[in-house]
């Protein structure tokens, strides 16, 4: 077993993989345990008591994948061949990988407005993950930037925690679906900024962190300012599918294709977990969970397979 990625999802196919004796490969990628090593403060990772640390709970991970018999490689995967089995794919440095059965989770990344200050508070007050982190706003003022399902979801998912939700849109209008702007438009708790760019997240200086935005009307060109305690980047994610375009179906927004209730890509033995499939949920659990699936779709696949069929 070849595995893409060293996310949750990643590291999980290899726990599973190994166990079942599947002699698994972990490519690492050119993030080596994924969007939660960016991650500070974890508190939704069923299994611990008090806040963890992203970079932390992935050192752990690798260290429980290495100990059952996983393999780490520091590669980056830049040419694939999926017509024949074994499968063949090659690193960045000429180093050929064959794989019986390829399990890909090379997740997604968000995508960021891309200001030297929304860099330099990233985890100080801004973020582009509410479900991940808006339990640390609770009673605070916060700010969703963005105009499409992700932001309107965002938004909305922010007034379980904060009374005080700003939608702040580049447009006069949202890209989002028709159903979630009119939820949006009936919460009292959510008020709409149209026509705005974010010029620069305004920090206070550690250990305070954001305090506010820095607008542009964006048909009058007037300044403006709005405070908030935390500011939510809601423009979207950047599946790392490229490499695989014209070798494996894509939906619409470049996630990878699975069929229903498992992680069975449109290729046998090609198989999808993780945030490089979901752009529903998008966390660390989940993302692991669906590891697990992958590896066990994985060792189903083979057990079903002619082996010589599968090693022609």
């Amino acid at each position: 077993m070849l595995i893409l990625g060293s996310g949750p999802a990643g590291l999980s196919a290899a726990i599973y993989g190994a166990r079942a004796g599947m002699a698994p490969i972990v490519v690492q990628g050119i993030q080596p345990g994924g969007q939660l090593t960016t991650t500070t403060d974890v508190e939704n990772y069923p299994g611990f008591k008090d806040v963890i640390q992203g970079p932390w709970l992935m050192e752990q991970m690798q260290a429980q994948a290495e100990h059952v018999g996983a393999q780490m490689m520091w590669d980056t995967i830049v040419d694939i061949d999926l017509s024949q089995r074994p499968f063949r794919l090659v690193g960045d440095g000429g180093t050929v990988y064959s794989c019986d059965t390829l399990v890909i989770a090379t997740g997604a990344q968000a995508k960021w407005l891309g200001l030297d200050s929304e860099e330099s508070l990233k985890g100080k007050g801004v973020s582009a993950c509410a479900t991940c982190d808006g339990f640390f706003y609770r009673g605070k003022k916060v700010v969703v930037i963005g105009g499409g399902n992700t932001a309107v979801e965002e938004a909305l998912y922010l007034t379980n925690h904060s009374h005080d939700v700003t939608l702040i849109h580049r447009k006069d209008h949202f890209r989002a679906e028709k159903i979630l702007q009119e939820r949006l438009f009936k919460h009292h708790g959510i008020k709409v900024l149209w026509n705005k760019r974010v010029e620069r997240f305004v920090g206070g200086g550690d250990p305070e962190g954001l305090v506010g935005l820095d607008l542009i009307d964006t048909v009058t060109g007037e300044p403006s300012h709005i405070s908030t305690d935390g500011g939510f980047v809601a423009i979207g994610h950047h599946p790392a599918t490229e490499i695989f375009r014209g070798h494996l179906e894509l939906d619409e927004d470049s996630y990878l294709k699975v069929e229903t209730g498992s992680t069975r890509t449109s290729i046998p033995g090609v198989f999808a977990c993780g945030d490089v499939m979901d752009k529903v949920y998008r966390q660390a659990v989940t993302a692991a969970g669906t590891g697990c699936m992958a590896a066990l779709d994985a060792e189903r696949f083979l057990a079903e397979a002619d082996f010589e069929d599968v090693a022609a």
